[in-house]
């Protein structure tokens, strides 16, 4: 996977967000398994009235293999305070003679970026 070489000027730095989630169960193969992942999404792109984040990631090694994807999530989700999230459901590559299935949330943006409630 090629991820893009960011700058570190911290004023060009929109924001991302992690992600972490385990795929759908796979029973018709040689085992029944599923995978995991964990990574941190790119930085928010222009979408309409919104912004959309990529997301790409390897699942870890389960049955013998791993998988990769490479994909966009939805849309905002406002959350309350000015927080948001972004959905994501899609499918994994095929590695292996099949995919698996997935659905996951982003964590808020900056979760440490708060005003004390008085």
């Amino acid at each position: 996977m090629n991820f893009p070489n960011y700058d570190c000027d911290y004023e060009k730095q929109k924001h991302v967000h992690e992600l972490t989630g385990s795929t759908a169960t796979i029973i018709e193969c040689r085992e029944c398994h599923n995978h995991r992942f964990c990574t941190v999404s790119g930085e928010a792109m222009k979408m309409g009235n919104s912004h959309v984040h990529e997301v790409k990631f390897h699942t870890d090694f389960a049955d013998g293999h791993f998988h990769e994807f490479c994909g966009k999530t939805e849309a905002a989700v406002e959350v309350g305070n000015g927080k948001h999230v972004h959905f994501l459901k899609d499918c994994t590559e095929v590695e292996d003679g099949h995919k698996h299935k997935f659905q996951v949330a982003t964590l808020i943006d900056s979760p440490i970026d708060f005003k004390c409630m008085e």
